[in-house]
């Protein structure tokens, strides 16, 4: 069934008959491996000051071929809808579902706002890119069981981390953050970054961390490839 016809059938069933769409309401926070592969995502979001594609990074993960998935907001999709295009024509790059407006939380809006915020951005990010999202991250990362479920009634996989990087932190260095991932990272996790211009170190930090990890016989992958 194509994914489209799927969420219209899920909005109405919400609207019309007042009911959140049975789901397994799961939050997935660690690839399922146990060999040495990591996901690399990346928020790209905004809410009220424009944002823009950090360039450091994705120039870098482009030049290299290294895979990587982008979480992206409506808002910031809408400042940056050639680079998102650009970044598409890419098969090693996915890009998914951030919600529409970033709000920091989605558990706190009624079903049907929820299903908007997730397919205007769904759609919105199709017309970019010409591919539908199927996976969907909370902003923030504040959810609940019922939010989840509405999400996932639309199809979507919610995908979160496995452990904060801290990325956002002004006061964070890169070698601290290189360090710090280095450290919790293990096969199958799913790291987050920032690539909105505030992932402060995240730049400077990536190639060395990419290196090191390699040195560890580690590789990367898309979600897409890894959850069915």
């Amino acid at each position: 069934m194509p994914i489209w016809i799927s969420k219209r059938f899920a909005i109405a069933v919400v609207l019309l008959l007042g009911l959140a769409p049975a789901a397994r309401a799961e939050v997935i926070q660690q690839l399922p491996t146990d060999e040495k592969v990591v996901a690399l995502t990346f928020d790209a979001c905004e809410t009220i000051t424009p944002a823009f594609l950090d360039t450091s990074i994705s120039d870098f993960l482009v030049a290299h071929e290294i895979p990587f998935t982008v979480f992206v907001s409506g808002r910031f999709a809408k400042h940056n809808t050639e680079a998102l295009s650009a970044l598409a024509k890419h098969d090693f790059v996915e890009i998914e579902n951030h919600s529409l407006n970033h709000e920091n939380h989605m558990e706190r809006l009624d079903d049907a706002t929820i299903i908007r915020e997730v397919t205007e951005n769904d759609a919105l990010l199709a017309s970019i890119t010409g591919h539908h999202t199927r996976f969907f991250r909370f902003p923030a990362g504040n959810h609940s069981p019922r939010a989840v479920a509405d999400v996932e009634g639309l199809g979507y996989k919610v995908v979160h981390w496995s452990f904060a990087s801290g990325d956002p932190g002004k006061s964070v260095t890169p070698d601290a953050l290189r360090n710090w991932v280095l450290f919790k990272t293990k096969p199958g996790s799913i790291l987050i970054f920032h690539i909105n211009g505030r992932g402060w170190s995240t730049g400077a930090a990536l190639p060395g961390l990419v290196d090191d990890l390699t040195r560890r016989g580690y590789r990367f992958t898309t979600l897409d490839k890894m959850l069915p």
